[in-house]
């Protein structure tokens, strides 16, 4: 630890998610700003506690920064059996809404577990002719499933997106030029203007590395309100084949590399 680091000691069991400019490696060492470090949960092992930082601080920006998800409202998390969609279903639970998912036929029964009250099986079912009067949506799919649930929600409700596309606010926080300002709001222009029509709000999320929030999960997670969803562990020397299964879309929760 540095000089000038006050929450943490040597030997700290600590996790995190490294904030954007400094993902993109499996290393053995990295250097972190100690506002984007949290203490493990003293109930998960190192490869439970590494599934959780992405997806855990993707869901609480969400539901609880973005959209402020109040008891007794709706929400929509599209992909309940993978790794946002496993978390952000436990932790609107937690928060006391009422949850609708989409789930394969072979993933029902672990969406359920997790807390989820409405299973749409996607490959039988439209889950904007099923789905309806919803506050708040989480898409994290393609642009035909973003367009699919402004109908699920009702008037004056939020669709919050992970997978873009970029609206002009996220610009503003990245203090981007005038240029790419101008490119993300012509991105983002189809689909806001739609959303308005239907008296509902759009916009785009980026996880940013926050310490804070991930000891608030840290606290949810020791008490037994949240649990991580892990479905395999690979060894660092088979980094190629976990890659391999990520990319099958097939993983139930997190893959998880361990690299000693």
């Amino acid at each position: 630890v540095g000089a000038k680091v006050r929450k943490f000691k040597a030997g700290d069991d600590i996790y995190a998610r490294p904030r954007d400019g400094r993902i993109g490696t499996f290393a053995e060492f990295i250097a972190m700003d100690e506002a984007d470090v949290a203490l493990k949960p003293v109930n998960l092992s190192m490869e439970e506690a590494a599934s959780i930082p992405l997806v855990g601080l993707t869901a609480w920006q969400t539901l609880v920064e973005r959209a402020n998800l109040r008891k007794g409202q709706k929400v929509f998390i599209q992909a309940g059996s993978g790794g946002v969609g496993t978390f952000a279903i436990q932790l609107a639970k937690h928060l006391g809404a009422t949850v609708a998912t989409t789930a394969g036929a072979a993933s029902a029964g672990l969406v359920k577990g997790l807390g989820a009250d409405v299973v749409v099986d996607y490959r039988k079912d439209d889950f904007e002719k099923v789905l309806s009067g919803y506050d708040v949506v989480l898409n994290s799919q393609d642009a035909k499933t973003l367009e699919k649930s402004l109908a699920v929600l009702k008037p004056g409700g939020k669709l919050i997106s992970i997978s873009g596309p970029p609206d002009p606010e996220f610009a503003r926080e990245k203090g981007l030029n005038v240029v790419l300002r101008l490119v993300l709001r012509l991105l983002s222009h189809g689909i806001r203007t739609r959303a308005r029509r239907r008296g509902v709000t759009f916009s785009f999320l980026f996880m940013w590395a926050q310490g804070e929030q991930l000891s608030k999960i840290t606290s949810l997670i020791e008490t037994g309100a949240i649990r991580p969803v892990v479905d395999r562990v690979f060894p660092f020397e088979a980094t190629n084949e976990a890659l391999a299964y990520v990319e099958t879309g097939r993983a139930k929760g997190k893959v998880i590399i361990k690299v000693k």
